[in-house]
């Protein structure tokens, strides 16, 4: 709703999206007043030559004209933390917002990477949302801090021929990335916000708590051994996992197969996703990369992810790492 009073969005496109909204019997101020989710389809139909590298600009147009604290319930969180780290911590409660970027975190030593992966089943719909996603938190992170951070965004598409001159985020994108991406320094993560207040963001993020408890797509249960996988070091094997929560193997492979996945997915795109962050770390050797998720010999961790990839993980750092 925002974006159809600025710039980023031309007239013409402005009156094809008030069509869709009269004949979907919605407006603006119906929109504004449920917090409802206007559906990325309207794009494609507003758009309909819609393709990677004009969803790339309208992306970044966008990004440079959102109102970054008028983002419902983020709102009160977004403003009241405390430094940069809280902040990146709210994109845990993300789908309470939308459910068209999911993200997913992958701490490392000195930074933290967040993989940015799009839900539309449209590529080019998934380049818009996530370049804008990607971009508007950037501009979000250097409004609290109040300078620009040391953050940039990754993006898996190719370069426009033709970027905005005037938006000041292109300087902090890197394209051609094996996936989409934000980067982030310790030193950014530790920056102090301009408006801190601990007391009305923990309470608002226990709020954000229960609001994402209700309306989780994903079975509780899948979510909680996801997230363990995720935060554990080394692979972990079923019987850990079912340890940590006082039960069997054979319970936990039911409780999973009930929710329709099982351990073996779960584990595999663990690994998958922490194996490819790290081996974008320069700092990092491949065999050390191995030995962080558990595999004692290099050989089989290379196997494993030619595998899953196609590709050894040697090849896929000469061609993915950047400079």
């Amino acid at each position: 709703m925002q974006l159809l009073s600025s710039p980023a969005i031309e007239e013409d496109a402005v009156k094809r999206f008030r069509a869709i909204m009269a004949r979907e019997r919605t407006g603006e101020l119906a929109l504004i007043q449920t917090e409802a989710q206007a559906p990325l389809r309207w794009f494609r139909e507003v758009y309909p030559d819609l393709d990677t590298e004009r969803a790339t600009r309208l992306g970044i147009a966008c990004a440079e004209q959102a109102q970054l604290t008028s983002f419902g319930p983020l709102s009160v969180p977004l403003v009241s933390a405390c430094t940069v780290a809280e902040v990146v911590n709210l994109l845990t409660y993300l789908p309470l917002i939308t459910k068209a970027v999911t993200t997913q975190f992958h701490p490392q030593q000195d930074d933290l990477t967040i993989r940015l992966s799009g839900n539309a089943g449209d590529p080019d719909l998934d380049c818009l949302v996530i370049t804008y996603c990607g971009l508007a938190l950037i501009r979000l992170i250097d409004l609290l801090v109040g300078e620009a951070s040391e953050v940039t965004m990754h993006s898996r598409w190719p370069k426009p021929t033709l970027l905005p001159r005037e938006a000041e985020s292109v300087s902090r994108l890197v394209f051609d990335a094996p996936f989409s991406y934000l980067h982030m320094p310790a030193t950014t993560l530790a920056a102090a916000c301009r408006f801190p207040d601990p007391i009305t963001y923990g309470l608002a993020v226990t709020q954000l708590q229960e609001a994402l408890a209700r309306r989780a797509g994903t079975p509780e249960f899948t979510r909680r051994v996801q997230a363990l996988l995720d935060d554990g070091c080394g692979a972990r094997t079923i019987q850990s996992v079912a340890d940590e929560f006082s039960m069997s193997a054979s319970t936990l492979k039911r409780r999973l197969a009930a929710e329709g996945t099982s351990f073996r997915e779960l584990l595999q795109e663990s690994l998958l996703g922490r194996a490819s962050m790290q081996l974008l770390d320069p700092a990092r050797s491949v065999s050390e990369v191995a030995t962080e998720l558990g595999y004692s010999d290099l050989t089989n961790f290379s196997h494993a992810f030619k595998r899953w990839t196609g590709s050894s993980p040697s090849h896929f750092r000469r061609v993915h790492q950047q400079p």
